[in-house]
């Protein structure tokens, strides 16, 4: 059966490059070739201003500024390092070169103070980022762990992607996503809460918890949204009493309907619209949904309810999803990151050179029918997009692809799993 289907290893990668970071934490640090590099530039530049002034002794204190960056940049061993290249710096000066026995016994002392100062600075911070790292790999394990392992494959659809939280600036993330195999078909939930943080963390849990709840238990999919919206409503209301931040989440609750093969509906709240990827001589198409609704946690402040729009969702094409992290991604100048074009290029393998190394011969095109392909679409997205933002990650990244499983060989009855099994048999959803 299709549930069968190996799983991919990325998702489990993840996990355990998280874990690891957790178990050994490894501040970031100066590289030794650019340390002895550096070091060894700033000794000669000292010395050659030294011999053109001929005051040896006075500026070869400033030595002393290389124990200082390293404590700032580089290991406690460079930082031992460089204090001891300074101190002998300052002795062999003041050997070579003796003047008054106070003006060197001030500068021995100095360099000396000045390198303890860097040794201290040196531990104190390190020992300050590693607990740091520690903390911000906790988060990413839990957010990892709380979110829906991929892929899932339920009657409908394959639904795959990639996800990496953003540790730098907050400890947890703000893009969700969650998927449902459920008695009304599969349901499927892309969002993105409003800021980062722990603060963020209380709006996350109450969409996901009403989204594996609601999702077996409403029939239409705007019933599904409504129970959403109260979830969020809810908790802002604890929220606001506790003197927290309200929030709210943009974000696309879809749904595939077992007895519907050609079509899937889509409620969208104030989220980026999909693209739909049918094959790859085609050029992939952004998914027209009407009006877009405002975000979860604001439909007090309009009058009209939200509805769900249908649109074509052929078998074996593929529906992209996607956060903000991946559309509004930017390079060094401030340029977006081109979703629509760099997508399209990816497709048709237009720039084999952002595609994995094993070529053309050995994998799927991502917009082909394999059942490697979504998996492929998605790390090529996400390798790409890391190149035109290289070195730096601004957001997170979240990538859903969902490819459309034929008919063949099962019965639209056989919609809903184990799991949901004696619930409401299936019913189309709302037209």
């Amino acid at each position: 059966m299709e549930q069968q289907q190996p799983a991919v290893k990325q998702p489990q990668q993840s996990f355990d490059q998280a874990q690891r970071a957790l178990e050994h934490p490894q501040p970031k640090s100066l590289s030794t070739r650019a340390f002895l590099l550096w070091g060894l530039g700033l000794t000669l530049l000292v010395v050659g201003l030294s011999l053109v002034a001929g005051s040896e002794v006075r500026l070869v204190g400033l030595l002393i500024f290389l124990p200082a960056i390293a404590a700032s940049v580089g290991t406690v061993r460079q930082t031992q390092a460089a204090s001891a290249w300074a101190t002998a710096g300052a002795v062999v000066s003041i050997a070579r070169a003796p003047g008054y026995h106070l003006d060197d016994a001030i500068t021995l002392v100095l360099t000396l103070l000045f390198a303890g100062l860097a040794l201290f600075g040196a531990r104190w911070r390190i020992a300050r980022d590693t607990e740091l790292l520690r903390l911000r790999s906790t988060a990413a394990v839990i957010q990892q762990h709380i979110l829906h392992p991929l892929p899932e494959v339920t009657p409908q659809v394959r639904v795959d992607g990639v996800f990496e939280p953003l540790q730098e600036d907050k400890l947890f993330g703000g893009d969700i996503y969650d998927v449902a195999a459920t008695p009304f078909g599969t349901r499927v939930l892309i969002g993105d809460v409003q800021g980062k943080g722990l603060s963020a963390v209380g709006a996350a849990f109450a969409v996901l918890g009403g989204f594996r709840e609601a999702a077996h238990r409403e029939p239409t999919l705007s019933g599904l949204v409504d129970a959403l919206e109260t979830s969020v409503v809810r908790h802002n209301a604890y929220a606001r009493r506790s003197g927290e931040p309200e929030r709210f989440i943009t974000a696309l609750v879809l749904s595939v309907d077992p007895l519907d093969q050609g079509t899937a509906q889509v409620v969208n709240c104030g989220h980026l619209p999909p693209f739909l990827v049918r094959d790859s001589s085609r050029q992939p198409c952004q998914v027209r949904l009407g009006e877009t609704g405002v975000p979860l946690g604001l439909a007090s402040l309009v009058g009209e309810e939200r509805s769900a729009a249908g649109f074509s969702f052929p078998p074996d094409s593929v529906l992209l999803l996607y956060t903000d992290g991946l559309s509004e991604a930017r390079d060094g100048a401030g340029t977006f990151y081109p979703l629509a074009e760099r997508l399209t290029a990816l497709v048709k393998g237009a720039d084999p050179a952002s595609r994995p190394a094993a070529g053309p011969a050995s994998r799927p095109a991502p917009g082909s029918g394999s059942d490697e392909a979504p998996t492929e679409l998605a790390h090529a997205l996400r390798d790409d997009v890391r190149a035109f933002t290289h070195p730096y990650q601004q957001d997170d990244l979240a990538i859903l692809t969902l490819r459309r499983l034929p008919a063949t060989g099962r019965a639209a009855g056989s919609a809903y799993t184990a799991d949901t099994a004696g619930s409401t048999p299936p019913r189309r959803q709302e037209p």
